[in-house]
């Protein structure tokens, strides 16, 4: 199934900056989250579109290659090189072919950034590693498994039959180019015998075929920092897919998405909450205690005649700042709760306060509307 455009799932222009994008996001997120959409389907469909469409324009690189690329960009051996198993060939790879293919044959640079590519340095993996804004709070340590190629045990990695080292390439002499002379134009291509390596193999290791590296998952350790946001990438250097035959090994960039959490929701460092309070503690004041992102509880002190929407600042109760020791602040709104399922007895207290007369002192939002409303009907009747 077509996936849709990504600009038109966030409602903006292809021209759009980081902070249209970033409160398009943040609106159309609050009205589908899962939360506010228990059991519907369709609402959940949209909460993860967004989340994907925000996950792409939201960070620069991803942004550039879907412009370029659209869709192709991430799937699987498409041009922009993001998909899963890795960014191999990537983004700029293309735009070097490219040159190659215009300037390679008079400049010869072409052929020097083929060579480097075929120099056999391992591929780049991408690693998608969802985790809980807990987690995110406080930080974490956790292992994951990485299926990857590693350097060949049995030749150590060199591709030749019982560890034995390659010989030099016979046609460029380990210079992994040759040059022609075509008139005035000294060519210089990548060697065709040793494919850039400047080395050959007599006899093929049996257990890698020649390549250096066998595929194998490995457990790798990583450390998620206190404070780390959304669509964070994290750049475990070396820890790729190994490189051919001793070649240096690519890298591993694990990208963090966070969970919805159930109760909170994060702007940067500021934490928001809607919490529901009795309509009697709104009018008469009290006092409420309410969960912190750390685990921990906090008092609010709710005032007299506490209206719906009103929000408490706990300054120092968000999240973690990466690569800080300060915090976030937290924002609890109020959610005055009409009373259901009354008794008799509340039923006659509330047709007693009812009947004590209604005073602009006691509901003056109210009051101040509707006598806008009645000045309105009246100019209607002159």
């Amino acid at each position: 199934m077509a996936k849709n455009d990504y600009y038109a799932t966030l409602g903006v222009d292809r021209n759009a900056g980081a902070d249209d994008i970033k409160k398009a996001y943040r609106k159309l997120a609050m009205k589908y989250h899962p939360d506010q959409n228990q059991g519907d389907e369709a609402a959940e469909r949209k909460f993860k579109e967004l989340n994907e469409a925000n996950d792409v324009l939201s960070d620069e690189q991803k942004r550039a290659a879907y412009d370029q690329y659209g869709h192709a960009a991430f799937e699987q051996g498409g041009p922009g090189g993001f998909g899963e198993g890795g960014f191999g060939e990537g983004f700029g790879a293309g735009f070097a072919d490219i040159f190659d293919e215009m300037f390679g044959d008079f400049m010869g640079g072409g052929g020097g950034r083929r060579a480097g590519r075929t120099s056999g340095r391992g591929a780049d993996l991408r690693y998608n590693m969802e985790i809980s804004m807990t987690q995110a709070f406080s930080g974490s340590k956790t292992n994951i498994r990485v299926p990857t190629s590693i350097q060949c045990e049995a030749c150590r990695g060199s591709g030749s039959a019982g560890g034995k080292a390659p010989d030099t390439c016979p046609s460029c002499q380990g210079h992994g180019k040759i040059r022609a002379q075509q008139g005035f134009f000294t060519i210089e291509r990548t060697c065709p015998t040793c494919q850039g390596q400047g080395q050959v193999i007599s006899e093929a290791c049996p257990g890698c075929g020649g390549s250096g590296r066998t595929s194998r998952e490995k457990t790798l350790s990583v450390n998620i920092p206190a404070g780390v946001e959304d669509g964070t990438r994290i750049r475990l250097a070396g820890e790729g897919e190994a490189g051919l035959r001793g070649a240096p090994s690519g890298d591993l960039y694990i990208f963090i998405s966070i969970a919805p959490h159930h109760i909170f929701q994060r702007d940067g460092a500021n934490i928001y909450c809607k919490v529901p309070i009795p309509v009697t503690t709104a009018a008469l004041g009290g006092h409420i205690e309410v969960p912190t992102v750390d685990g921990g509880r906090a008092k609010i002190n709710i005032p007299a005649g506490t209206q719906p929407g009103h929000q408490f600042r706990l300054k120092g109760k968000g999240m973690s700042v990466l690569r800080s020791r300060d915090r976030g602040d937290m924002f609890v709104q109020a959610s005055v709760e009409t009373p259901v399922n009354l008794t008799r007895k509340q039923k006659e207290l509330l047709e007693e306060f009812e009947s004590a007369g209604r005073k602009a002192d006691n509901n003056p939002q109210s009051e101040g509307f509707f006598t806008k409303v009645r000045e309105i009907w009246e100019d209607l009747k002159e």
